[in-house]
């Protein structure tokens, strides 16, 4: 064989090689590519789910203060709404599963009592439906190693199917250990009308269809045979009973010694903890009439509440903020981007509420529109999302956010989140308004900032204008060359006061030096020379704003 044939046959060797090798790394990759797409179908729907959360969370809060004494109702649902963010968080790690990559972790405790609280938290489901609900822990205190998250998941799948399918009757959880107290044993049963014998082979398939429509209820597919797979990884067994007719019963064996599991298995650091954070609400109704029905009705020059727009896609959570916030602020709403413009174009605000994901237009992109536009960048931005991670919070600054809250929120915190950023605004603006007291703001400066140029012509403008009674927010926005949506907006960022209040606080303090200058006149001269038609309206106006009517303090000046 010459050397000719030999490199040739080497070459083929190598190329063929290299082509099955290429399609190895192409359906790997495919996998790969497969495995991110899940990622994010997986990060979508915790946001759609956590959304919902959001508005029991926050419905609790107010329940609380309007209804006090109904508190174990509360506390049951909070304890319910920290479990329900926990199992929504773990749908994340539904990739590293089918990855192979779910790891187990146990820590030590008081495994009955962690079993006996967490099936308590079905118990309004079964009393909805009318259930007799028993729990047997025997014995009632006993110390082992367990996954609590996992646990958690299994006892919860299992009873709410019990619930789900069983029309009257009852379900009972028994526990006990083994006589060497190293396995626990579980046993849901219900006396509901139980699995056909056709269907119990395909029972723990996953997406398997089952008896949902049969019973008018919903499923995923999912709770059995993620139940089965955190029975195995925990190292245990579970099986199933049922009788057409008379229910159905599974069991479950569990380890729960530290030798039954690997060292990287076991967390010593951590004891399991009962302290459930206390956060959660009711539901609230979809059926909602016109969102701004009421704030378009509301007084547009009431000076002393702070104007806010929401932006979520989600109703029973934009009402819900908006009918809990109206108590404290004048609250505007959109379901989405585009709306929000339309609304800040046409209406005086304060601030903007908004979620990220939305559809047309998203919480990101209206920051960055809002943030590049002149007329309305000082409109302060909090961001809502259920995004938890470092990037997504850095993105949010870098655009121009002033706050990011991470879903599910308690109202409180997102009041507290309003009050500091309204808080920070006015301490800007006590600075301008002691300018303006001291006529500092009318001087010619070397290099005026455009805030400053902008209250100058303002001044310029009132002052132009000081007798005249008509002269009002319309008016002042056209000799501005603006709209008075954008005069609002540039007014109340540097002055704190919205239009009609700031063409009256110029008025009262021209009045205040015009009585100074010449003690002699009359109140109603006083009046109708800064462009009060009603001398007994001017008058209220001076003492709500000097501490004293102005007849009298004339009278001071001439003593």
């Amino acid at each position: 064989m010459n050397l000719q044939v030999i490199i040739l046959i080497v070459i083929l060797t190598i190329g063929v090689a290299a082509f099955f090798l290429g399609r190895e790394l192409h359906r790997r990759n495919a996998k790969v590519r497969q495995r991110l797409q899940m990622g994010k179908i997986f990060t979508n729907i915790t946001h759609e789910l956590l959304t919902p959360l959001t508005v029991i969370s926050a419905s609790v809060d107010h329940l609380r203060e309007e209804a006090p004494k109904y508190t174990h109702d509360y506390d049951m649902m909070q304890m319910n709404i920290q479990r329900m963010v926990r199992l929504l968080q773990q749908i994340l790690e539904t990739s590293k599963s089918q990855a192979g990559e779910l790891k187990l972790k146990v820590a030590n405790g008081d495994v009955m009592q962690y079993i006996h609280n967490t099936a308590l938290c079905l118990e309004p489901l079964m009393a909805k439906k009318n259930l007799t609900f028993t729990i047997s822990c025997i014995p009632q205190s006993m110390m082992g190693w367990i996954d609590t998250d996992k646990l958690d998941k299994i006892i919860y799948n299992l009873l709410s199917n019990a619930a789900k399918y069983t029309e009257q009757g009852e379900v009972n959880l028994d526990v006990q250990t083994s006589r060497n107290y190293d396995h626990l044993y579980i046993k849901v049963r219900d006396t509901g009308n139980g699995i056909p014998k056709d269907k119990m082979k395909h029972l723990f398939e996953r997406f398997y269809d089952g008896e949902y429509r049969r019973h008018k209820t919903i499923g995923t597919g999912l709770g059995l045979a993620l139940t089965r797979d955190l029975v195995y990884l925990h190292n245990g067994t579970i099986e199933c009973e049922s009788e057409e007719g008379h229910g159905t019963t599974f069991s479950l064996s569990l380890p729960i010694t530290k030798e039954a599991f690997k060292t990287e298995q076991i967390d010593e650091e951590h004891k399991i903890d009962f302290n459930i954070p206390k956060n959660a609400i009711i539901d609230f109704p979809t059926d909602v009439p016109d969102v701004n029905k009421e704030a378009f009705m509301e007084d547009m020059d009431d000076e002393d509440t702070y104007k806010i727009l929401i932006v979520e896609d989600n109703l029973e959570l934009l009402m819900l903020m908006q009918h809990m916030l109206r108590a404290y602020y004048r609250v505007f709403a959109a379901k989405n981007g585009k709306e929000a413009l339309d609304i800040i174009h046409k209406t005086d605000l304060d601030l903007i509420i908004s979620d990220v994901m939305m559809p047309e237009m998203d919480g990101l992109e209206l920051t960055q529109t809002i943030k590049e536009d002149d007329n309305y960048k000082h409109l302060p931005i909090i961001l809502l999302t259920a995004k938890t991670q470092s990037e997504d919070h850095e993105d949010a600054l870098r655009i121009g956010a002033d706050e990011y809250l991470t879903k599910p929120f308690r109202l409180s915190e997102l009041k507290l989140r309003i009050n500091n950023i309204i808080e920070n605004r006015k301490r800007a603006q006590q600075e301008y308004a002691s300018k303006i007291d001291d006529d500092e703001a009318t001087k010619p400066e070397e290099a005026p900032t455009p805030e400053q140029e902008f209250l100058k012509r303002a001044l310029d403008c009132v002052h132009a204008h000081l007798d005249d009674a008509d002269y009002d927010r319309d008016a002042f926005a056209a000799d501005m060359g603006a709209s008075p949506s954008t005069l609002y907006n540039k007014l109340r960022a540097i002055t704190g006061m919205n239009v009609s209040t700031f063409i009256r606080d110029i008025r009262m303090k021209e009045a205040y030096r015009l009585a100074k200058a010449n003690p002699n006149l009359r109140v109603s001269d006083l009046a109708y020379r800064v462009g009060f038609q009603d001398p007994k309206y001017f008058s209220t106006c001076f003492k709500k704003q000097f501490g004293v009517q102005p007849k009298e303090f004339l009278e001071s000046l001439s003593a």
